[in-house]
């Protein structure tokens, strides 16, 4: 396993995969700017027709429900289909689910086009799940808008679930995160408490996760861009010149870029066998 995150580290950077995607207007920025950092290629876009023409010209795809326009009832739905109709890799962040109409739509349709790979948060893991109508944990979550108010560990029942939905993976961030794909659980540590201080961390995580997406299987890829954030975190917390979120920002950004493949599969993780 960690020699499959050191090769998924390496093939990002010797490739640099475009992983294009629809997401966060307040996040997207980040989410660009982290993708680069780490090696891959990224391009944001809106319309239905530009979002089946960059999951044509991507290797992988990324949907974050974080802002939704009206026209996402098109381009959302266009790129999910174009996805899985091209057998190409992509990641969705149910940001907010259960939040108005359109999202709860969205996001209720995605099930028809399985994601390779669901980044969330605790909350929108088991919202997910209840909206999917999976029955598994609370399916209500308590989601504070964006940010969850559950523990990862609530959300284990919810995650197993949804990856066994899929036949794929889901990865759910917290303070410990947890990564399955319905029958090995693997717990991750590491970041720092300012990753909550900026704005799109886990958007940026989803951006990245799909650029592994796009050169590793479901689960490296997901585990790869978990593990490289939680060292990115540490270390550029613990820089003397870091005193908050900004100047945090842009230290996590340029570790991001100067991590090694040894460092990022190094890093602590502990696996699990999930019992039937």
């Amino acid at each position: 396993m960690r020699t499959r995150i050191a090769e998924t580290v390496r093939e990002v950077r010797d490739q640099t995969p475009l992983a294009g995607s629809i997401t966060n207007t307040v996040t997207q920025n980040l989410v660009a700017n982290a993708q680069l950092a780490f090696g891959g290629s990224a391009a944001m876009v809106y319309m239905p027709d530009e979002a089946r023409g960059i999951v044509q010209a991507g290797r992988a795809f990324y949907i974050n429900a974080g802002t939704i326009l009206p026209i996402y009832e098109q381009s959302v739905v266009a790129g999910m289909d174009e996805a899985h109709s091209q057998h190409k890799p992509w990641v969705l962040d149910p940001v907010a689910v259960g939040l108005g109409e359109l999202r709860s739509s969205l996001l209720r349709q995605a099930k028809q086009y399985p994601p390779t790979i669901i980044r969330c948060n605790a909350s929108e893991a088991i919202a997910l799940a209840g909206l999917w109508e999976l029955n598994a944990g609370n399916a209500e979550g308590h989601a504070r808008g964006v940010d969850s108010c559950d523990s990862v560990d609530s959300a284990y029942a919810s995650a197993i679930s949804l990856a066994r939905c899929t036949g794929e993976v889901v990865a759910v961030s917290g303070e410990v995160d947890l990564v399955t794909d319905g029958k090995t659980v693997i717990y991750c540590t590491g970041g720092s408490p300012l990753m909550e201080k900026i704005t799109g961390s886990g958007c940026a995580l989803g951006g990245v996760t799909a650029v592994c997406a796009a050169v590793s299987d479901p689960l490296s890829a997901a585990l790869t861009a978990s593990l490289a954030f939680d060292v990115a975190g540490k270390n550029a917390a613990e820089k003397p010149e870091v005193h908050g979120p900004g100047s945090f920002q842009v230290a996590f950004l340029d570790e991001l870029y100067t991590l090694s493949p040894e460092e990022i599969s190094s890093a602590d993780f502990r696996v699990e066998q999930v019992s039937e």
